[in-house]
């Protein structure tokens, strides 16, 4: 910002003049660019390294589901077997449940997206709306 003007040798000259500008009413935060990168960001955080989330699916998980459905003894090679449907069983739900999502131009979720994907598949599911 030009503020000040002197003539010199028949010329006119324009000196700039440092000025304050209040940052808050500037629009800016004051804590430079920002953004991914550039610094004043504070520490990098670790990521975890992904690992397969249905392992989150435990032995014991398993075990109560099966004993809630009625069975007495299960088998070691079931959990494995147990995991693969869940997963199955989840990415058609998931994948339908997100078309509900983008075909609304939505990028969350909602609980009404998974009940029409559930009603999609067969699967009724009372309780939480629809």
């Amino acid at each position: 910002m030009y503020s000040m003007v002197t003539i010199v040798n028949n010329t006119i000259a324009y000196l700039k003049v440092a000025t304050r500008i209040n940052l808050k009413t500037a629009g800016m935060s004051g804590r430079g660019k920002g953004g991914q990168g550039l610094g004043q960001g504070g520490a990098r955080r670790l990521r975890k390294a992904l690992r397969d989330s249905v392992l989150g699916i435990t032995k014991s998980a398993i075990r109560r589901l099966a004993r809630r459905g009625g069975v007495k003894r299960i088998s070691g090679l079931i959990y494995e077997e147990t995991r693969g449907m869940l997963r199955l069983f989840l990415e058609n739900v998931i994948r339908d449940a997100v078309a509900y999502a983008e075909h609304g131009r939505r990028k969350t979720v909602t609980a009404m997206d998974v009940v029409y994907a559930l009603n999609r598949q067969g699967r009724t599911l009372y309780g939480f709306g629809g």
